[in-house]
C-alpha cells in the first residue's frame, strides 16, 4: 500500500481520558478515594469518588449515629484533620472486596495540634486506628460504616496534656 492510500487517524481527547469512575471496580474507587482524599492530600476530590449524598454510619459501642455527607461536607471533614494531627501519615494496613464493598484498616499518624476537647495542644505524636466497609455503586461511594477507636485516642492526648503538663 503507499503513503498516499493511508488515511490519518486521529484520536480525540476523549479516547485519551481515564475511564469514568463507573468502569472502575469497587476495590478501586475506595482505594482512590483513601489515596487521594481520606490520606489528606487532595480533599477536594471527594466529589471524584463520593456520590451526592453518602450515609455514614457512626459504629459504636454506645450507639450507632448516622450522619449523612455531601463530598464538600467530607472535605471539610478531612480539613478538620488537617488542622488536629497536621500532615498526618495515612496508611492502609488492610483491604479486602467482596461485590459492591470494600472493608479497610487503616493507621493514622500525626502529631496534637489543636484541642480535642478543650486541652492545651502538646504536638505529641497521635496515632488512630480506624476500620471501615464502604459500599460502591455505580462508581461512587454511597454509603460506609466507620469504626475508630476513640479511647485510644482519648488516653494518647491525656497521656500527651499530662507529659507536657509535668515538664
Amino acid at each position: 500500500m503507499s503513503a498516499s492510500r493511508l488515511l490519518p487517524v486521529v484520536i480525540g481527547a476523549s479516547f485519551l481520558a481515564p475511564l469514568p469512575a463507573v468502569a472502575a471496580t469497587p476495590e478501586a474507587v475506595v482505594r482512590g478515594f483513601l489515596a487521594d482524599v481520606r490520606s489528606g492530600r487532595h480533599p477536594d476530590l471527594a466529589d471524584q469518588y463520593l456520590a451526592s449524598s453518602v450515609r455514614a454510619h457512626q459504629v459504636t459501642s454506645e450507639g450507632e449515629a448516622v450522619v449523612v455527607r455531601t463530598p464538600a461536607d467530607y472535605a471539610a471533614h478531612v480539613r478538620e484533620f488537617l488542622a488536629l494531627y497536621g500532615d498526618f501519615a495515612f496508611e492502609v494496613v488492610e483491604c479486602l472486596a467482596a461485590d459492591d464493598r470494600v472493608y479497610v484498616r487503616w493507621r493514622q499518624t500525626g502529631r496534637h495540634l489543636a484541642s480535642q476537647s478543650g486541652e492545651r495542644p502538646t504536638g505529641a505524636p497521635l496515632t488512630d486506628i480506624s476500620s471501615a466497609v464502604y459500599r460502591v455503586r455505580g462508581g461512587r461511594i454511597v454509603e460506609y460504616w466507620i469504626q475508630t477507636d476513640r479511647l485510644g485516642m482519648d488516653l494518647q492526648v491525656r497521656r500527651a496534656v499530662a507529659q507536657a503538663a509535668a515538664r
